[in-house]
Order: C-alpha cells, then sequence, then structure tokens
C-alpha cells in the first residue's frame, strides 16, 4: 500500500512520554538505594506531568485527546477480530488505547500511594504522610511497595506490544514517537497543530497541583 508522511504526535505528547521512560527506573534506583530525597523528587515530577498529560487529554491536538483514541468494547473487540487497518489509524488504535488508559491509571495509583507512605520515625515520607494514621501510612507502604510490580507488569506488555508492530507489523512506533511523523495512509491527514497557550494553561496547572500536594494539601478555603 501506498503511504506517506504525516504528523502524527506532538511535542508536548512526546516529552511526556519519554519523560515517563524515564523516570520509572530512575525512581526505582533510587528506592532501591535509599536516596529517598531524589526518590520523593521525582515523585512529585512523575505527579506533574500525570496531571500535564491528563489535561492534555482533554485540551491537546487530536491524536492527544482521550475522546479521539478512546473506544468502546465494540470497537475494541472488532480490532481484535481484525476489522481494522493500522495504517489508516492516526494515533492509538482501540487496544493500544487501554495500554495508555491502564499505564496512566497504574502510575496514578503508585504516585498516590507514594504520597501517603513512609516511616515518620525515620523522616522518609511523603509530603502527605501526616494525613493518615501510622498504622495506615504501614499500609499504603507496603502496598507501594507491591505495585509496583503491577506498573512493571504493565510496562513489558506495552513493550511486547512495540515489538510485535514493529517485527511482525513493520510499523515504526518508536521513531514516530521520537520524530513526530510515521508512515501513513494517503488518506489520512496531519495530527492538528499543538495549542501551545493551552499547553502552556496545563503546564501551570499541573504543577500549581503539585505545590499543593508538596505543601501537604492544605483546604483551598
Amino acid at each position: 500500500m501506498l503511504t506517506r508522511t504525516v504528523r502524527i504526535w506532538d511535542l508536548p505528547v512526546r516529552l511526556t512520554h519519554w519523560a515517563f521512560a524515564l523516570i520509572i527506573p530512575a525512581m526505582w534506583f533510587t528506592g532501591e538505594e535509599h536516596m529517598w530525597d531524589w526518590h520523593f523528587r521525582l515523585g512529585l515530577l512523575l505527579l506533574g506531568l500525570l496531571v500535564f498529560r491528563i489535561i492534555w487529554g482533554f485540551l491537546g491536538t487530536e491524536t492527544a485527546r482521550f475522546a479521539s483514541f478512546v473506544k468502546g468494547p465494540t470497537a475494541v473487540l472488532r480490532y481484535l477480530g481484525g476489522n481494522h487497518e493500522d495504517s489508516a489509524t492516526k494515533g492509538h488504535n482501540p487496544l493500544g488505547a487501554l495500554s495508555v488508559l491502564a499505564l496512566l491509571a497504574a502510575m496514578l495509583v503508585q504516585v498516590g500511594l507514594g504520597l501517603f507512605s513512609g516511616d515518620p520515625y525515620d523522616g522518609a515520607t511523603g509530603p502527605l504522610n501526616p494525613l493518615v494514621g501510622v498504622m495506615t501510612a504501614d499500609t499504603i507502604t507496603e502496598l507501594h511497595e507491591v505495585f509496583f510490580y503491577v506498573v512493571v507488569a504493565l510496562i513489558a506488555v506495552h513493550l511486547a506490544a512495540i515489538a510485535f508492530y514493529t517485527a511482525i507489523k513493520k510499523q515504526k512506533l518508536v521513531g514516530a514517537m521520537i520524530t513526530g511523523s510515521g508512515e501513513k495512509a494517503p488518506g489520512v491527514p496531519d495530527n492538528t497543530p499543538a495549542p501551545w497557550g493551552r499547553a502552556l494553561v496545563s503546564l501551570i496547572i499541573a504543577f500549581a497541583v503539585v505545590a499543593w500536594v508538596w505543601a501537604g494539601a492544605p483546604p483551598l478555603a
């Protein structure tokens, strides 16, 4: 099939994607090495990027918006049944959308647990740890440690899917996430231009949330 180069992913999507790929292993390393100051800083950075990506999922470009790629069960089953044409899909396919949602949700849960976890007696506590009791914090800390393996499992599935599409279907998914462009059917239009004003507003809101959490989530009124 003839194809043409199409703009697929905007810069904010690509930057957050690769930031996630760097931060997750860095957080594992700093946790294993008990480098708590860096662990907490990276956790807050991850929180900010997650909030930004969620906001961008409503305000961003066409392929960034959840409404454009999150489909219902019927579309997913139809895709699994082979009723699709990947070269005609500009962004995430219906199955890939589930992977995106699962990863975002899992990272949010992991970060949320980390905000409350820790032991106040050794000084390694998340910024929201004072809002819960010691026993509750202990339980949350254990969940934080165990749930990391759920995140790892989802990442493994994500990487396996990328390997499958790269090796079997000959799609350059990694290259598209680096350059923002990929080969699609001639009738597939370019992604919409990035609304940079909305990106700035999204970033300000995201890191305002981080600042509020860092301050211990004080009442807003």
